[in-house]
């Protein structure tokens, strides 16, 4: 049991009555960690206490029995008595958080931090008779609270990039003002890596910090000097005696100060940044807080100077890093120009109007087509570099460097002394432009006042690989393009012909940007006996098949109606032929077919319908009339079943022929064209006796108000119109 109590008493019954307290609080506190003593009488007598009391207080266990206030006077001047009187007198518990407390005599005086109960203690009939104290110390959290928020303050001046000398002067001062016997100084590693200069130490005498400043690093060369060499912590009790300050103690005693205990500082990876010192005024020896404090300082100090050379390393980088982000700036945009060019030569003269002046004041550009090689491009910063480049000497220079840098498939370069510097051009560069494992053709820059430098080189390089492969898929979208109208115009009547008493109009418009070849068709031929047949039709899907499939569909209906005189019979002919032929294909066909003579006072139509668009008759007094006989789509079955049909036009009365491409043709939210807004266009013509292509421009200009220029299908009509 560690709980010792006064042995003494002044009657046997009292005696009695100690035993029990001093049983009882043994059991309580004898081996708690908290510290405990109980008071008694009006002189707080320290009747018993445990061993936390004795060691925190630092007195001996032969002062039980005497007051408190003997045993502890420095509790006296800070009130402590006080609360212990107001404690007996009232029998009101006193209790403090985290209350400051300075322990122990002149020299040897400590600051702490408790948490404090004084509670009233009663006899057996109720009277006060004394007052419990029970004390938790906080002095290492209270410590390390504070020693937190410094580092934090510390760690938010490192994160806004605060100048370094600003940092670790308030590291020095916050841990001064932790530590009041103590003063910090920290040095920083020379860039030769050999010596050690001064960072801050606020409260070193000037002629000190002047002396140190430059300090080797090597053994015996004082605490901060050997630690450095050594790698490790150096702790120096008493410079007086210590060898490591022969050649400083002078200094030192000069300064007034008498022990130094310096950690090197040392990043992530273990190299040296500096060193970390605390000086006391007279000798001493760390205790474990101090080697934990300098620890952590020691690491927010290799923070702080890392951070410090980090930014330093971005202030000297900052122009670099502008002119790299200009070159990506400069690279995204031109790319994006570039390749917005969906034309071949059209993206090589926008490639060559890019780097001018930003890579060069003249540039050339060169492709081989057809086994030769020609200037596709050029252009100049200024009219006089127009007409230099446009100079036969400097063309043919030109021409003779495109032709090795070809062959080569190398960049070649030329500076000052070459034959252009002759004509004022002062370096160039001409790098193959290649795509695939081909080169097709090559980028040349001229420079006429500052040689071009690597740099621009290299940006050039990456410009002309991202412009090789941009042209090359312009090439391929031309190609692709000028193939799929080709097909699609050997698909259509070069021209409609002239039918006598009638006139005819008709529109095309492909989807998307006309990359393939589409599935809707017209066609207008004759026939004997002055007759003439019409259709119009749409092949499922796009591509080479469909195109495949709309030349069957026109062969096989010009060689069928030339034999059979029958529009039913031709229909039949065409639906024989797509479904012998698609046996494995999922290919069909909606088709108008029909054909037409002129009478004496108008025209006689014969018309079939195979699953298409209806067609509509308008009348020249505007009414309009739907032909929605039946009729299976074509190329599903060999028997589709057909319902001809017999109309005539009078003068003024149009039939109106249209692919599904205009009639489901879709608005921004979705909604179809239809059938009643291509009637509404026929009706709302800007004249009373609209011609087949005033009907045209009308449903033209009504299906792009509607939805716009981009068609998701490809739209057809025809419009034949009695007169």
């Amino acid at each position: 049991m560690s709980l010792y109590f006064d042995p003494h008493s002044s009657s046997k019954a009292h005696s009695a009555s100690v035993d029990r307290r001093s049983e009882e609080y043994a059991d309580l506190f004898g081996q708690a960690p908290v510290i405990f003593a109980a008071l008694s009488g009006p002189r707080h007598l320290l009747e018993a206490a445990n061993s936390a009391f004795f060691e925190t207080v630092g007195c001996d266990r032969g002062h039980v029995g005497e007051p408190v206030g003997d045993v502890i006077p420095e509790l006296v001047p800070q009130g402590v008595l006080d609360r212990l009187d107001a404690v007996y007198r009232t029998g009101v518990a006193y209790r403090s958080r985290d209350g400051r407390l300075l322990l122990g005599g002149p020299g040897r005086q400590r600051e702490g931090f408790f948490d404090f109960t004084y509670e009233p203690r009663r006899d057996a009939v109720g009277r006060i008779d004394g007052v419990v104290v029970i004390a938790v110390e906080t002095t290492a959290y209270h410590d390390a609270h504070l020693l937190a928020a410094e580092q934090r303050v510390l760690l938010e001046q490192i994160a806004r990039d605060a100048p370094l000398d600003e940092t670790l002067t308030g590291m020095a001062t916050a841990i001064e003002e932790l530590s009041p016997d103590m003063i910090v100084s920290v040095l920083l590693i020379d860039p030769d890596g050999q010596r050690l200069r001064h960072g801050t130490a606020p409260h070193l005498p000037d002629f000190y910090n002047e002396a140190i400043d430059g300090t080797p690093i090597g053994e015996g060369v004082g605490s901060c000097g050997t630690a450095a060499f050594r790698l490790e912590p150096v702790i120096v009790t008493d410079i007086a005696t210590d060898p490591l300050w022969k050649d400083y103690r002078d200094l030192a005693l000069r300064a007034g100060v008498a022990a130094c205990w310096s950690t090197p500082i040392q990043n992530a990876d273990g190299r040296l940044l500096g060193t970390f010192a605390m000086y006391h005024r007279t000798p001493k020896a760390p205790e474990d807080k101090d080697v934990a404090l300098s620890a952590a300082f020691a690491r927010i100090v290799a923070l702080a100077i890392e951070r410090h050379s980090a930014v330093e390393a971005r202030h000297a980088a900052q122009e670099r890093e502008k002119a790299a982000r200009e070159d990506l700036a400069f690279l995204l945009e031109a790319s994006t120009a570039i390749t917005s060019e969906t034309h071949y030569s059209d993206s090589l003269q926008r490639m060559a109007r890019l780097t001018v002046p930003t890579l060069a004041p003249l540039c050339a550009v060169h492709v081989v087509e057809r086994g030769q090689t020609h200037r596709i491009a050029i252009a100049a910063s200024t009219r006089e570099g127009e007409q230099l480049l446009s100079s036969p000497a400097l063309r043919d220079e030109v021409d003779a460097a495109v032709a090795r840098a070809l062959a080569s498939g190398t960049t070649e370069t030329a500076r000052t002394g070459s034959p252009c510097a002759q004509l004022g051009v002062t370096g160039s560069v001409c790098m193959p432009l290649a795509t695939r494992g081909r080169t097709f053709g090559a980028l040349t820059l001229l420079a006429t006042d500052l040689p071009l430098d690597g740099h621009t080189i290299a940006l050039a390089q990456e410009l002309a690989r991202r412009a090789a492969s941009s042209a090359d898929n312009a090439h391929q979208f031309t190609d692709r393009v000028r193939l799929a109208h080709d097909l699609q115009a050997g698909l259509l009547p070069p021209e409609l012909p002239r039918i006598p008493g009638a006139t005819l109009a008709a529109s095309y418009h492909p989807a998307g940007e006309g990359l393939d070849v589409g599935g809707d068709f017209y066609d207008v031929f004759p026939l004997s006996a002055d007759r003439w047949a019409f259709m119009i039709g749409d092949v499922s899907g796009r591509g080479a098949l469909a195109a495949t499939t709309t030349g069957m569909v026109r062969h096989t209906a010009r060689a069928a109606a030339r034999l059979l005189n029958d529009p039913a019979a031709v229909v039949a002919a065409i639906n024989d032929a797509l479904t012998a032929s698609a046996a494995d294909e999922d290919q069909f066909v909606s088709l108008a077919y029909g054909e037409l003579r002129h009478a004496a006072s108008h025209l006689a139509l014969n018309l079939i319908r195979a699953g298409h668009v209806p067609p509509l008759v308008r009348r020249a007094d505007g009414t309009l009339e739907e032909l929605a006989q039946p009729g299976l789509l074509l190329g599903i079955r060999p028997d589709p079943g057909f319902c001809p049909c017999g109309i005539n036009l009078h003068p003024g009365d149009s039939l109106v022929l249209v692919t599904d491409g205009i009639t489901e043709a879709r608005s921004a939210d979705g909604e179809f064209f239809g059938e009643d807004r291509l009637a509404d266009a026929l009706v709302t013509v800007r004249t009373t006796t609209p011609t087949a292509a005033i009907l045209i421009e009308s449903i033209t200009a009504a299906v792009t108000t509607f939805a716009g220029n981009a068609t998701l299908d490809d739209q057809a009509a025809l419009v034949v119109t009695a007169t």
